[in-house]
């Protein structure tokens, strides 16, 4: 997990030892940091869909997959992110709010 608050890294450490799970707290920016080649990429109210196709291009890993939720607005940052990048896209509704969705991101490329 990357997160540039120092409080937050606290937190999540001791939710992974609370919990008895392995995992790696990095306290940086995610631009900072070289490629995770990551698994599953996801981040919450960290930028709109352009920017963070930015981030997953360099931290994904090739058959990788991305989660992002998204807010209301999320099929205008769809349009918007579709000019600079190609990738599929499968927007799951949310529970909590059903103008929201989580877009499943795969198959990136830069346009």
């Amino acid at each position: 997990m990357v997160e540039s608050d120092q409080r937050k890294c606290v937190f999540l450490r001791t939710a992974l030892r609370e919990l008895g799970l392995e995992g790696q707290v990095l306290n940086k920016r995610i631009e900072e940091l070289p490629s995770l080649e990551a698994d599953v990429l996801s981040a919450r109210a960290l930028a709109d869909l352009t920017t963070l196709l930015q981030f997953t291009d360099l931290h994904l890993g090739n058959d990788g997959t991305a989660l992002f939720p998204k807010g209301e607005n999320w099929q205008v940052e769809d349009a918007a992110a579709k000019a600079a990048w190609r990738y599929t896209c499968e927007p799951i509704p949310s529970v909590t709010n059903p103008a929201a969705a989580i877009l499943r991101i795969k198959e990136l490329t830069h346009v």
